[in-house]
Protein backbone atom coordinates (compact mmCIF):
# COMPACT_ATOMS: atom_id res chain seq x y z
CA UNK A 1 0.00 0.00 0.00
CA UNK A 2 2.56 2.30 0.70
CA UNK A 3 3.87 2.20 -2.78
CA UNK A 4 1.05 3.08 -4.28
CA UNK A 5 0.61 5.49 -2.33
CA UNK A 6 4.35 7.02 -2.94
CA UNK A 7 3.84 6.15 -6.87
CA UNK A 8 0.46 8.04 -6.51
CA UNK A 9 2.02 11.19 -5.01
CA UNK A 10 4.61 11.39 -7.55
CA UNK A 11 2.17 11.15 -10.44
CA UNK A 12 -0.39 14.06 -8.53
CA UNK A 13 3.11 16.49 -7.61
CA UNK A 14 4.20 15.64 -11.56
CA UNK A 15 0.95 16.96 -12.75
CA UNK A 16 0.63 20.09 -10.72
CA UNK A 17 4.04 20.98 -11.45
CA UNK A 18 3.62 20.52 -15.06
CA UNK A 19 0.54 22.26 -14.94
CA UNK A 20 2.19 25.06 -13.22
CA UNK A 21 5.03 25.68 -15.46
CA UNK A 22 2.45 25.95 -18.52
CA UNK A 23 0.44 28.01 -17.27
CA UNK A 24 3.30 30.41 -15.48
CA UNK A 25 4.95 30.33 -19.17
CA UNK A 26 2.20 30.79 -21.70
CA UNK A 27 0.13 33.03 -19.19
CA UNK A 28 0.86 34.54 -15.82
CA UNK A 29 4.21 36.58 -16.67
CA UNK A 30 2.31 38.25 -19.96
CA UNK A 31 0.66 41.97 -19.33
CA UNK A 32 -0.80 43.73 -22.19
CA UNK A 33 1.20 46.96 -23.17
CA UNK A 34 -0.92 50.15 -22.66
CA UNK A 35 -1.16 51.54 -26.64
CA UNK A 36 -0.59 55.13 -24.50
CA UNK A 37 2.63 53.80 -22.97
CA UNK A 38 3.88 52.59 -26.38
CA UNK A 39 6.60 54.23 -28.32
CA UNK A 40 7.75 52.51 -31.86
CA UNK A 41 10.86 53.90 -33.07
CA UNK A 42 13.12 53.27 -35.86
CA UNK A 43 16.47 53.62 -35.94
CA UNK A 44 17.58 55.90 -39.50
CA UNK A 45 19.77 54.16 -41.89
CA UNK A 46 22.47 57.22 -41.36
CA UNK A 47 22.79 55.72 -38.30
CA UNK A 48 21.55 58.53 -36.04
CA UNK A 49 19.46 58.07 -32.99
CA UNK A 50 16.20 56.22 -33.21
CA UNK A 51 13.12 57.74 -34.25
CA UNK A 52 9.43 57.79 -33.08
CA UNK A 53 7.49 56.34 -36.10
CA UNK A 54 3.34 56.85 -35.71
CA UNK A 55 1.80 54.21 -35.52
CA UNK A 56 -2.55 53.78 -34.83
CA UNK A 57 -4.50 50.55 -33.73
CA UNK A 58 -1.21 49.19 -31.18
CA UNK A 59 -2.14 45.94 -29.18
CA UNK A 60 0.99 44.18 -27.94
CA UNK A 61 2.19 42.43 -24.98
CA UNK A 62 5.29 41.91 -22.51
CA UNK A 63 6.54 40.56 -19.49
CA UNK A 64 9.03 41.25 -16.87
CA UNK A 65 10.52 37.89 -16.83
CA UNK A 66 12.51 38.19 -20.26
CA UNK A 67 13.16 40.74 -22.87
CA UNK A 68 12.53 38.54 -25.84
CA UNK A 69 8.78 38.51 -24.47
CA UNK A 70 7.86 41.48 -26.28
CA UNK A 71 5.36 41.58 -29.16
CA UNK A 72 3.16 43.92 -30.86
CA UNK A 73 0.99 44.46 -33.89
CA UNK A 74 0.08 48.15 -35.06
CA UNK A 75 -0.67 50.17 -38.60
CA UNK A 76 1.79 52.78 -39.68
CA UNK A 77 0.93 55.34 -42.29
CA UNK A 78 4.11 55.85 -44.48
CA UNK A 79 4.72 54.60 -47.22
CA UNK A 80 6.91 51.21 -47.04
CA UNK A 81 9.30 52.92 -49.68
CA UNK A 82 9.47 55.55 -47.55
CA UNK A 83 10.39 53.65 -44.84
CA UNK A 84 12.89 52.15 -46.64
CA UNK A 85 14.61 54.63 -48.10
CA UNK A 86 15.22 56.55 -44.55
CA UNK A 87 15.42 53.30 -41.53
CA UNK A 88 17.73 50.61 -41.59
CA UNK A 89 16.71 47.24 -42.78
CA UNK A 90 17.47 44.38 -40.40
CA UNK A 91 19.78 42.02 -41.77
CA UNK A 92 18.68 38.74 -40.31
CA UNK A 93 15.05 39.07 -38.41
CA UNK A 94 14.00 35.91 -36.84
CA UNK A 95 10.43 36.51 -35.42
CA UNK A 96 10.35 34.42 -32.00
CA UNK A 97 7.33 32.83 -31.62
CA UNK A 98 4.53 34.32 -28.83
CA UNK A 99 1.83 32.31 -27.20
CA UNK A 100 -1.34 31.31 -29.08
CA UNK A 101 -3.41 33.45 -26.94
CA UNK A 102 -2.03 36.57 -28.77
CA UNK A 103 -3.69 36.13 -32.08
CA UNK A 104 -2.50 39.39 -33.62
CA UNK A 105 0.43 38.33 -33.89
CA UNK A 106 2.18 34.92 -36.11
CA UNK A 107 5.29 34.42 -36.22
CA UNK A 108 5.81 31.48 -38.62
CA UNK A 109 3.15 33.99 -40.92
CA UNK A 110 6.03 37.09 -40.73
CA UNK A 111 8.61 34.71 -41.05
CA UNK A 112 7.81 33.57 -43.94
CA UNK A 113 6.18 37.06 -45.17
CA UNK A 114 9.81 38.53 -44.47
CA UNK A 115 11.94 35.14 -46.62
CA UNK A 116 9.27 36.48 -49.33
CA UNK A 117 9.69 39.66 -49.41
CA UNK A 118 6.10 40.51 -48.93
CA UNK A 119 7.15 41.95 -45.86
CA UNK A 120 10.36 44.49 -44.47
CA UNK A 121 12.03 44.19 -41.68
CA UNK A 122 13.76 47.44 -39.60
CA UNK A 123 16.02 48.23 -37.01
CA UNK A 124 13.80 49.90 -34.17
CA UNK A 125 16.35 50.03 -31.63
CA UNK A 126 19.73 48.25 -31.08
CA UNK A 127 20.44 46.66 -27.72
CA UNK A 128 16.85 47.90 -26.19
CA UNK A 129 17.62 45.65 -23.14
CA UNK A 130 21.68 43.68 -22.46
CA UNK A 131 22.09 41.74 -26.07
CA UNK A 132 18.26 42.34 -27.65
CA UNK A 133 17.25 44.53 -30.58
CA UNK A 134 14.10 45.36 -30.86
CA UNK A 135 12.69 44.59 -34.82
CA UNK A 136 9.84 46.32 -36.60
CA UNK A 137 8.25 44.42 -39.36
CA UNK A 138 6.18 46.63 -42.50
CA UNK A 139 3.61 45.32 -45.16
CA UNK A 140 3.21 47.55 -47.96
CA UNK A 141 -0.77 47.67 -46.83
CA UNK A 142 0.83 49.46 -43.57
CA UNK A 143 0.56 46.02 -41.02
CA UNK A 144 3.47 46.04 -38.80
CA UNK A 145 4.52 43.93 -36.04
CA UNK A 146 7.15 44.05 -33.77
CA UNK A 147 9.26 41.81 -31.48
CA UNK A 148 12.62 41.34 -29.68
CA UNK A 149 15.50 39.28 -30.94
CA UNK A 150 19.08 38.46 -29.64
CA UNK A 151 21.85 40.47 -31.50
CA UNK A 152 24.97 39.79 -32.05
CA UNK A 153 26.24 40.05 -28.34
CA UNK A 154 24.48 36.17 -27.90
CA UNK A 155 24.97 34.50 -31.15
CA UNK A 156 27.12 32.14 -31.96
Amino acid sequence: MTGKTAAASIVIAAFLTGISVWYLQLYYYYDTIDPEQVEIRLTPSDGGAPRPLEISEFEGIDATSSPLRMRGCFRVRESLETLRREYTVMPDPTPLVGPGWFECYDANTVGDDLESGAAVAFLGEKAIADGVDRVIAIYPDGRGYVWHQLNDKYQD
